[in-house]
């Protein structure tokens, strides 16, 4: 990092920082952010704080958002990104939050070069160089874990990862020394799998949605990792250990100190 950078940098912290009672009131309400050691929580402070200066938040269809709203968004968008760094979600500014599920239209072309007029209820979406949407519904959802491992922040921030070199296809850019063959063969193997069982009407060991394409695997498992690492950890141990490289946390390691203090 730069001298005017760093510059930068440390005066957006100290004059812009987050209250510390507002963190405290936001940050104890996120059940997964227990056992990070304190070092790990001032970090993800940090880039909270620089998270919530860069972008621009926009409440939609008369949505009022708080305080309290854009920093329980930002503390869940840095959490991927903590091992990472704050630049990995560069390129991009606004959040637009819905009070719900929102709908939007699109035409898809299938294989015989037809064109579809398609209508969804989304509650989450993201492009590469576009605006992150949420709905604050299911981020409310989410915070107060009424479905395990379900966390649309997560999702959509691992789609913002994903695109980091090119569109999302599940391969995101590794770091040195990550073996390409060790991603493909753990993830695709996994992705498979799981595609046999919902082909099967078999139970699914995470959300269905994640056979949905390699892109929406990566962005459910990633949603596990953070949210609930035990059950990733126990049906794909390999994948668990790929995203632990990847994202250079270990939330399993979280929870097991948290049980033992």
């Amino acid at each position: 990092m730069s001298f005017f950078r760093r510059a930068r940098t440390l005066y957006i912290l100290h004059r812009h920082a987050i209250a510390h009672v507002l963190w405290v009131e936001v940050a104890e309400k996120l059940a997964f952010l227990q056992g990070m050691t304190a070092v790990e929580k001032a970090h993800l402070r940090e880039l909270s704080t620089l998270f919530l200066h860069e972008k621009k938040f926009f409440g939609a269809q008369e949505l009022q958002l708080t305080d309290a709203m854009c920093v329980t968004i930002a503390i869940q968008a840095c959490l991927p990104v903590l091992g990472l760094g704050i630049s990995c979600l560069s390129g991009w500014t606004e959040i637009i939050v819905y009070p719900g599920a929102f709908r939007i239209c699109r035409d898809d072309k299938d294989a015989a070069g037809v064109v579809h007029h398609q209508e969804q209820a989304l509650i989450g979406e993201s492009w590469s160089r576009g605006p992150l949407i949420l709905s604050w519904d299911d981020v409310e959802r989410d915070v107060q874990g009424k479905q395990s491992g379900r966390n649309v922040v997560i999702h959509e921030i691992a789609h913002k990862l994903d695109m980091l070199n090119g569109s999302a296809n599940g391969f995101p850019p590794l770091h040195y020394g990550m073996e390409i063959i060790h991603w493909t063969a753990s993830l695709s193997t996994a992705y498979q799998s799981l595609v046999r069982r919902v082909e099967h009407h078999h139970r699914a060991c995470i959300n269905p949605y994640a056979a949905t394409d390699p892109a929406e695997f990566f962005a459910v498992i990633s949603e596990y990792f953070f949210c609930s690492p035990e059950t990733l950890h126990t049906h794909f141990a390999d994948v668990y250990q790929q995203l632990q490289l990847y994202y250079r946390q270990d939330p399993l390691r979280r929870i097991h100190y948290e049980k033992t203090t």
